[in-house]
């Protein structure tokens, strides 16, 4: 207990309770504008936006190649001020070339391909210009994190899902889906321009810092393509429920009882976000890495407990409060509920342990081995076993890719150790 104690006093210290409190009204904000959107626009239109901007996130992580996250560890690690200047100068120079040119291929591409779903090419063309401010927005929470300013980081947050409805709320009653359609692109440039001066350096020179090298670039990449597999790891279940089952009424389902599982998954978010630069900064320091590795273990050891057991006692009335025809299958909510704690408790950290000592090309492996056994499994599981079966496959893979990163980060770590002492 004294080690969770220790864990949350740091936590609070780092103003971990401001990253918790903005990351909930951020979600209650972004929950309120779609629900605005649903009142202000007609279901097709608003489904046709909803299809372009699903194609959207997928290219998201991969805005920049993914230099934000190299900035946020290679300025965790470097301490002359110059440098992280030269950093970030580098990091926006750079990232923002490459996001225009995401943004360029984009339209090329959507410019001939064919729809089945009618207009979303066009809503693409809109779509593709949120690239460069989401970019530039990610290296101003970073810069916020990256000097421990978690309370204006969590202010960054709330300012942008505002904006957000705000701008779903005008732009989707003048303009209906194509106004909802540019909100996505509005917010984020506008809370660019509210935040502009923390994208701005004090170095007049464009000096490229000594340690930028091809594994700085690489470290993005993977980064983003991690992020990339990760998402369709969520969203393949519901794909193969659709092509294997054919049901339109069970995709609906497995939607609506793996909607409260995933939510959960903001909480490692919410801690990871707070502490990452703190260990990342430490991450040489072996003894302060295991207590806090054990203090995070613990900590969600106790809440996922409390979790699957609130699950366990009163599935029946969550999926109740959904839908009645949803009770029936409580035992895949169940199921799914059991495979989020794995990433709880080990992804969650691990994972982002491992991204601390360079080996983010690690998860992206991970994740695209699990996305393999998926796809493999599921065509069995769904078919036997309808929705509880991809149930089953999520909940294992959860917990295969948490212990597969808990070991993986301890057998690298030793070498990463072994190598700082050699050098």
């Amino acid at each position: 207990m004294k080690s969770i104690k220790q864990y949350i006093v740091n936590f609070l210290s780092r103003a971990g309770s401001h990253v918790l409190a903005a990351t909930v009204i951020a979600r209650l904000l972004s929950f309120f504008a779609s629900w605005i959107a649903l009142q202000l626009i007609a279901p097709n239109p608003l489904g046709q936006v909803l299809y372009a901007w699903n194609i959207v996130t997928f290219l998201i992580p991969l805005v920049g190649l993914g230099l934000h996250q190299s900035y946020i560890r290679y300025g965790a690690l470097t301490t002359s001020v110059e440098e992280k200047q030269q950093l970030l100068q580098y990091v926006v120079r750079k990232g923002t070339i490459v996001s225009l040119l995401l943004t360029i291929v984009l339209i090329l591409v959507t410019s001939v391909l064919t729809f089945k779903i009618p207009n979303v090419n066009r809503y693409l063309y809109i779509l593709s210009f949120v690239f460069t401010p989401t970019f530039l927005l990610e290296i101003i929470r970073i810069r916020m994190r990256l000097e421990h300013n978690n309370k204006k980081y969590a202010r960054i947050e709330i300012v942008y899902n505002l904006l957000l409805v705000l701008s779903v709320i005008i732009l989707s009653y003048f303009f209906q889906s194509s106004g909802y359609a540019f909100s996505f692109v509005i917010a984020p440039l506008l809370t660019v321009l509210f935040f502009s001066n923390i994208v701005r350096t004090t170095i007049s020179e464009r000096i490229k810092p000594k340690f930028i090298d091809l594994e700085f670039w690489k470290y993005g990449i993977f980064g983003g393509l991690s992020n990339v597999v990760t998402i369709l790891l969520f969203a393949i279940d519901i794909l193969l429920i659709g092509s294997i089952l054919k049901d339109p009424s069970l995709v609906t389902a497995y939607r609506y009882i793996s909607l409260i599982p995933f939510s959960l998954l903001f909480l490692p978010r919410v801690f990871i976000t707070t502490d990452f630069v703190s260990f990342t900064e430490k991450i040489a320091n072996q003894n302060f890495i295991r207590e806090y590795s054990k203090g995070y273990v613990r900590l969600f050891l106790i809440i996922s407990s409390c979790i699957l057991l609130f699950s366990f006692l009163f599935s029946s009335q969550i999926l109740y409060a959904f839908d009645a025809s949803f009770v029936q299958y409580k035992d895949s909510f169940r199921i799914l509920v059991f495979g989020i704690c794995g990433i709880l408790i080990l992804r969650g950290l691990y994972g982002n342990l491992l991204s601390s000592i360079g080996k983010v090309k690690i998860n992206f492996y991970i994740t695209a081995i699990a996305i393999i056994i998926n796809y493999i499994t599921n065509q069995q599981l769904i078919s036997l076993y309808g929705i509880k079966g991809a149930a089953i496959t999520s909940a294992v893979l959860m917990w295969g890719t948490g212990i597969a990163s808990a070991l993986l980060f301890h057998f690298e770590y030793k070498k990463f150790i072994s190598t700082l002492k050699q050098s």
